[in-house]
């Protein structure tokens, strides 16, 4: 499936109640489920944000910008910057988003016109672990910069002629070309990630196929080294957030233990 998506940058704080959809200040963050096409919960727990992913299914992150100007945001996954994919640091490349703009981020950048997919899969079997970094699995992290403002000098006085062509896209003022996130060979279904997950381990976030995700270089000036705001989201499997409290757990008595009270009223006898 082709689509078209923008490059963002942005760390936020991420601050949501149990099961939001979506969070952030200056960017809402959501995570999408593509394999079961629906957005993912929001927890909150002990001051912490997670979701719940489901070994083998794709997924893409969101980003919403609810601010009035241009966003600069760092994205990483499990500690791995997902353009360049260098261990993820603040200084780094990322994507922008023009004001009250949204996109989806649907994997590792391979190209300006290729992804490979974000896919839940066992912490094992993971990018992040896959090249040598499985110290930070298991969570998404989102650095926001609001632009240096810019003092623009007064035009010269003169005859108006055409209007001028839209400003070319270049490479973001702190960032070189961003190198492919890992090698061509390391591309693996989702089919294949889940036969290697493991029901009762972490998951993390696997290299999954190609597919077209076209994005341009931009300008942006960021007007500090720290972030404006900073999110930071966990997730794992249900069964592990639900063992851990995150998640609270299914109230219905486990199937073969006698309920005593499963109705309301007397009903005749056969």
């Amino acid at each position: 499936m082709n689509s078209l998506r923008r490059w963002v940058i942005g760390l936020a704080t991420l601050a949501a109640s149990m099961q939001a959809g979506a969070v952030g200040r200056l960017v809402d963050l959501s995570v999408y489920d593509r394999t079961s096409q629906r957005e993912l919960p929001v927890y909150r727990h002990d001051g912490r944000y997670y979701v719940a992913g489901q070994p083998g299914h794709r997924y893409q992150i969101q980003l919403r910008s609810q601010h009035g100007g241009r966003v600069l945001g760092v994205l990483s996954v499990d500690g791995v910057n997902v353009l360049s994919g260098d261990t993820a640091d603040w200084s780094q490349t990322g994507y922008v988003l023009q004001a009250y703009e949204g996109t989806d981020i649907l994997g590792w950048r391979k190209s300006l016109s290729e992804v490979a997919d974000f896919v839940f899969a066992d912490a094992s079997r993971s990018y992040a672990a896959r090249t040598d970094r499985p110290a930070n699995v298991g969570v998404i992290g989102i650095a926001l910069f609001l632009p240096r403002r810019m003092i623009r000098p007064l035009p010269m006085p003169g005859p108006i002629s055409a209007l001028p062509e839209p400003i070319a896209n270049a490479p973001d003022a702190q960032s070189s070309q961003p190198a492919p996130a890992a090698d061509a060979a390391m591309a693996e279904s989702a089919a294949r990630a889940t036969a290697k997950t493991l029901d009762s381990g972490p998951i993390g976030t696997g290299h999954g196929e190609r597919e077209t995700s076209v994005v341009s270089y931009t300008d942006f000036e960021r007007a500090s080294s720290t972030p404006n705001e900073t999110i930071t989201l966990y997730y794992d499997t249900r069964e592990r957030l639900v063992a851990q409290g995150v998640i609270p757990g299914d109230d219905r008595p486990p199937a073969g233990r006698p309920d005593p009270f499963p109705g309301h009223f007397v009903p005749d006898p056969r």
